[in-house]
């Protein structure tokens, strides 16, 4: 297990009080994003993400109370009284000691909580939440809420922003999420099972002045008879023996148990139309394909779901990087107990490797559901977000049109797709073998095309219909314009769907 708290399992107090006077001193020194990354400078911020703090130390010696906040609450250093009192003029100390934002070190002070600045476009926020391993110099309680981390980003990222009336984050940290909503939905909801969580959650959206309800209790048990327009889920989705070591982490369920009960559960939480996103993890077993597990985990008919994976972890750097994580250091006596239990398992159970991705999920009245299932392991820059939103209006559209207006619908190829042709050497100077489409925007689709198709496509610039621009193209290479357009429907659905070919 974790290493145990000293504070006898009293929770921070985070009061609207002192997180009031927290947040006026911090826009004072302009402890925030922006602010952060002026006073370190690029060398020292690349530094400190790469977990080398002296560069940062160094640039904050003359920034006033910025640099006090800074090498206090993201460096973790021991700062004297004094400066601490200046650079938090209006906080009662011993409060804030009380609430675990600072603790005592001697003659100075520490951060005992993670307070840093998180932003995204449209301003910056401060999210509340325990110190990392490295900030305690051990091993994580099992009670620890994780801070601001790859995951939470990573959600945030692929998480569609259209505006909506409710939107719930089940196991919402501390509060992340619930952040991001704060731009785009005008009531939110937050619930979480452990109790240092909500209260750190809590203090997160008291000192960003954001509106959320908090709620209590094991996944959706809080919310029986309600449904909600959008709902975003970070959960504890490793995968492994049934067990709780770190609550942030672990569910208690078995294996991927935990990504299938969300994926499973959420739709009937969603109101007509509405959109579920989540972080999920799911086994790759010895004979058994993916997609077919991670489709099963639905509900039959009315959900559309799209399955994203973006990496494949094989079992002994899953369990390493996992035991890192949490502070444990592989090569100890626990390290080495807690991995070969893990490894045990997974051996048992004949999994090959873990599957980590996103589940983009919509509800919808129809029986002809859209599910699918792939792969999205390539580099890409964009995220993921506007591209899922987009994907379901082209799931809509698709669902929409059937074979006879697809003919009659004229397309476009936009700007951001581009034919990419590899050639090779022949008798006859050079042959082409392989044409791909590639989409240079979003998450960089591609797809190899024969010359055939590569010919119909280049007729899409919105003048023809798709029926006459199969007609001609029979015609000119005398070819049967019915077997044409009976294999060209499939290959132009799937290239809407990827967004390659739009409706003009």
């Amino acid at each position: 297990m974790g290493g145990a708290r000293d504070d006898g399992g009293v929770l921070p107090d985070l009061s609207a009080d002192l997180t009031a006077r927290l947040r006026a001193a911090f826009l004072a020194a302009d402890y925030d994003a922006d602010g952060v990354v002026d006073v370190l400078g690029p060398q020292a911020h690349a530094a400190l993400g790469r977990g080398e703090p002296e560069a940062a130390r160094r640039a904050t010696r003359d920034a006033g109370a910025l640099g006090t906040l800074t090498r206090l609450f993201l460096l973790g250093d021991t700062e004297s009284e004094a400066a601490v009192r200046q650079a938090l003029p209006d906080v009662d100390l011993d409060t804030a000691v009380k609430a675990e934002v600072l603790r005592a070190d001697g003659d100075g002070l520490r951060a005992g909580l993670d307070i840093r600045p998180y932003g995204d476009d449209e301003g910056s926020w401060w999210v509340i939440a325990d110190q990392d391993s490295e900030q305690r110099g051990g091993p994580v309680p099992t009670d620890h809420v994780l801070g601001v981390g790859h995951a939470s980003i990573s959600l945030a990222r692929a998480t569609s922003r259209r505006q909506v009336g409710t939107l719930l984050d089940l196991g919402t940290g501390c509060g992340v999420q619930a952040l991001h909503a704060s731009r785009h939905a005008q009531k939110i909801t937050a619930t979480d099972l452990s109790e240092r969580a909500l209260a750190l959650a809590a203090g997160t959206f008291r000192i960003n002045e954001v509106d959320v309800e908090l709620r209590q209790g094991e996944w959706f048990g809080p919310l029986r008879g309600r449904r909600f327009d959008q709902v975003v889920c970070n959960p504890p989705f490793v995968v492994g023996p049934p067990r709780v070591d770190y609550v942030y982490r672990d569910s208690g369920l078995a294996g991927d148990d935990a990504s299938a009960l969300v994926v499973r559960q959420m739709p009937s939480f969603l109101n007509e139309g509405g959109v579920g996103q989540l972080l999920a993890s799911w086994l790759h077993r010895k004979g058994e394909d993916w997609a077919d597990r991670v489709s099963a985990w639905l509900p039959h008919g009315g959900v559309d779901a799209w399955f994203v994976q973006r990496d494949i972890a094989d079992p002994a750097l899953y369990v390493g990087t996992w035991l890192r994580d949490a502070g444990v250091d592989p090569r100890s006596d626990e390290g080495r107990a807690k991995a070969s239990a893990w490894l045990d398992w997974f051996a048992e159970n004949d999994v090959e490797g873990v599957g980590f991705g996103f589940v983009t999920l919509r509800r919808t009245d129809t029986e002809h559901a859209e599910v699918v299932c792939e792969d999205l392991r390539q580099a890409y820059d964009d995220p993921l977000g506007p591209e899922s939103a987009a994907w379901l209006d082209r799931v809509a559209w698709l669902r929409a049109t059937d074979n006879a207006k697809l003919l009659a619908t004229r397309f476009d190829v936009p700007e951001t797709v581009l034919l990419e042709e590899v050639s090779a050497p022949s008798e006859e100077g050079w042959e082409s073998v392989v044409r791909r489409l590639h989409r240079t925007d979003g998450p960089g689709w591609q797809h190899e095309l024969d010359e055939t198709a590569a010919k119909l496509l280049a007729g899409f610039r919105g003048a023809l219909p798709l029926e006459d621009l199969v007609a001609l193209l029979a015609y000119a290479h005398d070819l049967d314009a019915d077997a044409l357009a009976e294999a060209a429907l499939p290959v132009v659905r799937e290239l809407v769907r990827h967004g390659m070919v739009v409706p003009a």
